[in-house]
């Protein structure tokens, strides 16, 4: 026996809803896509726009183009940072 859907999640959320209830999530959200000063890695930084501010505060991050990102998600470079 399988333990009980958690309320809100995808399998519970009537036709249509999820598509409509990630748009609403995305436009809370921000982010930034980089490269470590330090290493090759990616690091993308994700929270929400109330953090914005906070980003400031964290190490700079190199540009990193589409190559980057593609060649550190091959090697398992890439590393997600939640802004709080």
């Amino acid at each position: 026996m399988s333990d009980p859907l958690p309320p809100g999640s995808p399998e519970e959320l009537p036709a249509g809803l999820l598509p409509q209830e990630l748009e609403a999530l995305g436009g809370q959200l921000v982010w930034r896509i980089g490269k470590d000063e330090v290493s090759d890695d990616v690091i993308v930084r994700l929270g929400y726009a109330s953090a914005t501010p906070r980003f400031a505060h964290l190490p700079r991050l190199r540009s990193a183009n589409d190559a980057d990102l593609l060649s550190a998600m091959e090697g398992g470079r890439v590393v997600i940072e939640w802004v709080d």
